[in-house]
């Protein structure tokens, strides 16, 4: 047999392409080659296989290897290759039997000494093999819990490339197999969510925060340094109900590819991104030379991007965030190729009010000029703003609220916002949207959702005289009907409007 072949998988963003590898033995000089647009990790396979295969006492032939990646056009990515090119050389080499290793998916790399190491998107490429149909994956030893995650497939530890030839032979005599045991999957990060009840006073802040968490709504905090706008947004995530199963999988795969689980839990609660302010476009967008990587917009999907210092942040990098807050997906585009990440997420800004941050009140202590303080917040936009549901200010905390003792905790506030998002759910069922935030605006401004005009009446003043944009007029309706969800009522009334309209701090002004 001069002919071998099995699968292996391409992973592009969290997408994966099922790859066949084909390795063909013909008669010449000793060489070694891979096509099927290999990058120069998976061009330098060739190395690896002969080393871990002398390493293991398993021959390899002595003429001439080709290895096919197919589809050829698809770029390869990764050492991840290692192990399925490995298999096919073996099989065309008759080492071992073709049919068995056919339909089965390998994945991994391959140490010099023959070990199999593991490698990142594991869960992804998994997703896209069971999607194409294959019913067996061989994983490294250290990623199979994170493969077990996906139920329908048969997922196959290894720990070293004899011990895999063995197996395989013994299935080709009819013999048992046993294989190693995988370590234990686990569920969601460990360490509990702060806790709303720490923050001190900051009453409209927390209600800001509570209906952020039932609408899934953007919110931008102004402040002096010390108000609590850190703590306030660091408690956002432990009002969230816990994430779906497919949630948890899109969100554990990002994970995956960035090579973020070295437990291999499946991350089912919301995650919580805050990249530093000096943070480049890369890292916060997506991108990077070589292999496109997620950013921390596509970190923070299904949970919450918190940038704090926000008008710290360079503008354009603010600015790149207006396109994954519309769409929920961001899309790096290379010469070679186009990738795409989820990046549906919740945004919370917070910026102190100057650069010395005590402009505020009366501002006497403030030491820059009134150009200095407009240029500083100038930095976010008026576009990025107009995205962003609840713009409020955050008052320094007083004396008085200091002793009136600690709030409501996380715990009774997530009950109200999970029995919000309930109501939710079954009013936009059938549709493609679960909250109040994600809802067309045109949905709500027609058919049965239409509020009448006498409800409106504020509202239609505002967006008359300019105050607000067509965007914020329908950003406030989603506001008011998340309102009316933690309020128990079936539509929004003129008190859910106007609360609505004055959680806008910049429209209300306007208006």
């Amino acid at each position: 047999m001069t002919l071998g072949r099995t699968r292996s998988v391409a992973v592009t963003g969290i997408d994966g392409t099922l790859v066949a590898v084909e390795a063909d033995v013909a008669s010449g000089l000793p060489a070694f080659t891979v096509s099927g647009l290999p990058d120069t990790a998976c061009a330098q396979s060739p190395d690896r296989v002969r080393a871990a295969a002398s390493n293991c006492g398993l021959a390899l032939p002595r003429q001439r290897i080709t290895v096919n990646l197919s589809p050829a056009s698809l770029p390869k990515q990764g050492a991840g290759f290692d192990l399925a090119i490995a298999v096919a050389v073996l099989a065309a080499g008759g080492t071992v039997p073709t049919d068995v290793v056919a339909d089965v998916v390998h994945l991994g790399e391959l140490g010099l000494d023959g070990t199999v190491r593991p490698v990142h998107g594991v869960l992804p490429a998994v997703l896209a093999a069971v999607d194409a149909g294959a019913r067996t994956v061989v994983v490294p030893l250290e990623n199979a819990a994170e493969a077990a995650l996906v139920e329908e497939v048969d997922v196959v530890p290894v720990r070293r490339l004899d011990e895999l030839v063995a197996r395989y032979v013994a299935i080709a005599r009819g013999a048992a197999v046993s294989d190693p045991e995988p370590p234990v999957s686990t569920s969601g990060p460990s360490g509990a969510a702060p806790d709303l009840a720490d923050v001190a006073g900051q009453p409209e802040a927390r209600f800001a925060l509570e209906v952020a968490a039932a609408g899934g709504h953007h919110i931008a905090m102004t402040g002096p340094p010390g108000a609590g706008k850190t703590m306030i947004a660091e408690r956002l995530p432990g009002l969230l109900p816990a994430l779906s199963r497919a949630e948890a999988l899109q969100v554990t795969a990002i994970h995956s590819v960035l090579g973020a689980l070295p437990d291999a839990v499946l991350v089912d609660r919301p995650p919580f991104v805050s990249p530093h302010h000096g943070a480049s476009m890369a890292a916060i967008i997506g991108g990077g030379s070589g292999r496109v990587r997620p950013g921390a917009v596509s970190r923070a999907c299904c949970g919450v991007l918190f940038l704090d210092e926000a008008p710290e942040f360079r503008r354009d990098v603010l600015d790149a965030l207006r396109q994954p807050l519309e769409s929920g997906r961001v899309s790096i585009a290379r010469a070679d190729r186009n990738v795409s990440y989820p990046a549906r997420f919740q945004l919370v800004l917070a910026a102190n009010p100057c650069p010395c941050g005590r402009a505020y009140g009366k501002g006497t202590g403030c030491v820059c000029s009134p150009r200095m303080r407009r240029a500083y917040l100038a930095r976010l936009s008026g576009p990025l703003l107009d995205r962003v549901d609840l713009q409020l200010t955050v008052h320094p905390v007083t004396k008085a609220a200091l002793r009136a003792g600690p709030g409501e905790s996380s715990a009774a506030v997530a009950e109200r916002v999970a029995l919000a998002r309930a109501r939710q759910e079954q009013r936009w069922a059938g549709h493609p949207w679960r909250l109040n935030s994600h809802v067309p605006g045109p949905v709500l401004r027609s058919g049965a959702w239409r509020l009448d005009r006498r409800t409106t009446d504020q509202l239609d003043r505002a967006l008359e005289r300019g105050g607000l944009t067509l965007r914020g007029y329908d950003r406030v309706l989603r506001i008011a009907w998340s309102l009316a969800d933690l309020a128990d009522l079936d539509r929004p009334g003129s008190a859910q409007l106007m609360q609505a309209l004055c959680l806008r701090s910049q429209t209300a002004e306007a208006a």
